[in-house]
């Protein structure tokens, strides 16, 4: 059955009737990404066998770049992935209940997907070659054609599985470093490299840039199992509002909470601990893909839940009158504005920091790019609530849902639309 010429529409959501939870777990996410984006542009610092935290810095940069790894590294990726998928969901339920049968929303899911991939073409080539756009693009049109009109236990079946598959790539990975030796983890290149954020010339820089954000997208996209489970959970988890409604689901968040965030930065303690010089370990056991990033990547899973869960139960305990303060309404703002506010990181990022650009990443360190982090962040904050005054959706919010539904198709509206990631 074909979707109904007229859709069911309501008026414009008003911002007491919208769930907290969602907006406000996106808004915070958006702060922890730009964090972890931060070491792309570290280019001058010097580099060890990890490829990816400088080495050298104050105490200051050693006490960030030790909370990076135990909290942030490979545990921002699956949380944006849950919101991802819970996000497709419930678009899918939104469409349906306007009238529209499964295969028209899974039809305007993929082209949800598609147009993302071209928005993450752009970013990634253009500004920042560790796009995550590209990536869960892919993942969407794979797992959305799949799976969204699976069964739930299915769902859960299946992320089991990519549990699986992550824990035996990790291990293989591991112990293919392992025999490589010492010598070839330590020549090993930067990760910087790879994002070209060190060559003055832009031309150069994204071609280099698009052949990392080809490698990332197609690689992450078809085999990064931990964001696949992930974002069946968010599926698994948008049928039953579980951030929508977290008072029925105190339970499962609390647990969620303390034996994600447990195991997530008991994961990368080792890491951490090796990285600030506080253990010793060889640099095969160091290295990007050793067994010290595989403890990082296995137990980021658990962490990106476990921060999904701790959001949710914050916003269940946030008063009615605190709902209204200003921080936790422009928070929100920048939830309802993710997409726009994700790339509007890189296009400060990059004119600043990049070698082609004004070159400032030579001059920050981990604690100082860091703050300067931290400030862009709170940028974005400042604009999405002056476009929330004024009740505006973000530009490429705006841009992608009529992408997404066309001029011609009503866009029905729920309690709670979701964001664009």
């Amino acid at each position: 059955m074909d979707a109904p010429t007229h859709a069911p529409a309501r008026g414009g959501v008003r911002p007491r009737e919208r769930a907290l939870a969602p907006d406000l777990a996106r808004g915070i996410m958006l702060l922890l990404i730009v964090v972890s984006n931060t070491a792309f542009f570290l280019y001058a610092a010097e580099h060890g066998p990890s490829g990816w935290h400088p080495t050298d810095g104050s105490t200051a940069d050693q006490a960030v770049q030790f909370a990076m790894i135990t909290g942030l590294d490979l545990r921002v990726f699956p949380l944006f992935a849950f919101l991802f998928g819970y996000g497709m969901m419930q678009v899918m339920l939104r469409q349906t209940a306007a009238g529209a049968d499964e295969r028209t929303a899974v039809r305007i899911l993929r082209r949800r997907s598609l147009w993302l991939l071209v928005f993450g073409l752009l970013h990634g080539a253009l500004l920042l070659g560790g796009d995550i756009l590209g990536p869960y693009g892919v993942a969407s049109l794979v797992l959305g054609a799949l799976f969204l009109r699976r069964r739930d236990a299915t769902l859960l079946v299946w992320s089991g599985i990519a549990v699986v598959l992550l824990v035996v790539g990790e291990v293989v990975s591991a112990f293919d470093v392992l025999n490589a030796g010492n010598a070839a983890a330590q020549s090993a290149d930067p990760s910087t490299s790879y994002y070209a954020s060190d060559e003055e010339s832009y031309p150069a820089s994204v071609a280099t840039r698009f052949f990392t954000w080809l490698y990332i997208t197609v690689g992450g996209g078809l085999f990064g199992f931990s964001f696949h489970a992930a974002m069946l959970l968010g599926f698994w988890a948008a049928r039953r509002q579980v951030l929508e409604d977290p008072a029925r689901h105190l339970p499962l968040l609390r647990v969620a909470a303390v034996a994600g965030l447990a195991i997530g930065w008991l994961g990368g303690l080792p890491a951490a601990l090796a990285h600030v010089g506080a253990v010793e370990a060889a640099p095969a056991m160091v290295a990007e893909t050793g067994p010290l990033y595989a403890a990082q990547s296995i137990t980021g899973l658990a962490g990106g839940l476990g921060y999904v869960a701790v959001f949710a139960l914050i916003a269940h305990h946030i008063s009615a009158r605190t709902r209204c303060s200003l921080p936790v309404v422009a928070v929100s703002a920048v939830g309802r504005r993710s997409l726009s506010c994700y790339l509007a990181h890189s296009l400060i990022f990059a004119p600043l920091l990049a070698a082609w650009g004004l070159g400032w990443g030579a001059h920050l360190t981990s604690a100082t790019m860091a703050l300067f982090a931290v400030g862009v962040w709170l940028l974005t904050v400042a604009a999405a609530y002056a476009l929330d005054r004024t009740d505006r959706r973000g530009p490429a919010e705006a841009l992608l849902r009529r992408l997404m539904y066309g001029r011609g198709t009503p866009i029905p509206e729920t309690q709670n639309p979701p964001s664009t990631l």
